[in-house]
C-alpha cells in the first residue's frame, strides 16, 4: 500500500505551483495543467478520506482561492497573494481532512 501524503502541501502546491510555472514559462496554460493535476489529486483523497460533500467544499475553496488571488494582488502583489490564499486552503484542508487522516 502506498503512503498517503497529506493534502494540505497537495493544495498549497497546486496554487503556488501553478502560479510560478505561469509566470517563469509565461505560459498560463501551463500554470493551469499545474494548478488543475494538483486541485484533482488533492480532490481524489478529500472525496476518499471525508466524501463528496467536503471534498466539494475544498475543491471550491481551490477554486476560490485560485480566483481571489487575481483581486488580492492588485493590492497586497502577486506573491504574497498566492502564498496567502495557499495557505488558507492548506490550512482549511489539513484542519477538515489531513488531522484527522493522521489521527
Amino acid at each position: 500500500m502506498a503512503a498517503r501524503i497529506p493534502t494540505a502541501p497537495i493544495a498549497a502546491a497546486g496554487l503556488v505551483g501553478g502560479y510560478a510555472v505561469a509566470r517563469f514559462t509565461k505560459k498560463r496554460q501551463l500554470g493551469g495543467v499545474v494548478l488543475a493535476v494538483a486541485g484533482t489529486a488533492a480532490a481524489t483523497q478529500w472525496t476518499k478520506a471525508r466524501g463528496g460533500k467536503v471534498a466539494g467544499a475544498l475543491t471550491g475553496a481551490y477554486v476560490a482561492a485560485f480566483a481571489g488571488s487575481h483581486p488580492l494582488a492588485k493590492k497586497v502583489g502577486a506573491w504574497p497573494a498566492v502564498f496567502g490564499v495557499a495557505g488558507a486552503v492548506a490550512a482549511a484542508s489539513y484542519v477538515i481532512v489531513d488531522r484527522k487522516a493522521a489521527a
